[in-house]
């Protein structure tokens, strides 16, 4: 039989790839900055190897598989990615819809990405987002000094709105966010529209398609 949750009292989302359609803008540019450094990648193996990890981390990972990159190429390649997103990204198909429902029905929601509070505000401002999480439902790795896979964000994000992880919502993309939730203790959503998940449910994920899922599996909606 399913496992039945009690409604959460919080929903954490993710931000690139939950709440904004930026993953591919984003990981386009790093496939064309790494592929100046000597490191070529499409778009569909740079997603694979990158999506959810820190910047340093993916400096990390590009590095051993050859590229050649300068002490300053975390900066460099944000300077792009920034100057892209500044161009224009769509809010995921939904989210507007879910974050009514959430205030609506008086759930609280905060943001815990793996980016920087400046990416954030470039790609949640452009959307009228950021006054809805800026600044006390924002948390951020290079704020808070530690990053997903470890749950320390999403435990952070529990502390302060004063909730058991046992009663906290994670929606998720990755699966470094899907391990960090799942070492929370927290129940995860893994956000996958065009695939089957396969990335996510190994940590526990629930794989949805459609956030207009979101509400019937968290007990808002028959």
């Amino acid at each position: 039989m399913p496992i039945t949750y009690p409604t959460p009292q919080l929903v954490i989302f993710d931000c690139d790839g939950v709440l904004v359609d930026s993953e591919t803008l984003s990981n386009q540019v790093l496939a064309d900055n790494l592929a100046r450094h000597g490191l070529q990648l499409s778009l569909a193996e740079c997603m694979d190897l990158f999506v959810g990890g820190t910047m340093a981390d993916v400096r990390t990972k590009a590095i051993a598989r050859g590229a050649d990159l300068p002490e300053n190429w975390v900066d460099e390649v944000y300077g792009e990615t920034y100057a892209r997103l500044r161009q224009g990204v769509d809010l995921v198909p939904g989210i507007p819809d879910l974050l009514a429902l959430l205030q609506a029905r008086g759930i609280a929601f905060c943001v815990a990405s793996n980016g920087s509070d400046e990416k954030m505000r470039i790609t949640l401002g452009q959307n009228g987002l950021w006054d809805l999480f800026h600044p006390h439902a924002m948390f951020s790795a290079h704020t808070l000094k530690t990053g997903k896979p470890d749950p320390d964000l999403f435990l952070a994000a529990a502390c302060h709105f004063n909730v058991q992880a046992r009663d906290c919502l994670v929606i998720e993309d990755s699966e470094n966010g899907a391990i960090a939730a799942a070492r929370a203790g927290m129940r995860c959503l893994g956000f996958d529209p065009h695939g089957t998940g396969r990335r996510l449910t190994p940590h526990n994920a629930e794989h949805i398609t459609t956030m207009a899922d979101v509400p019937r599996l968290i007990g808002l909606l028959p």
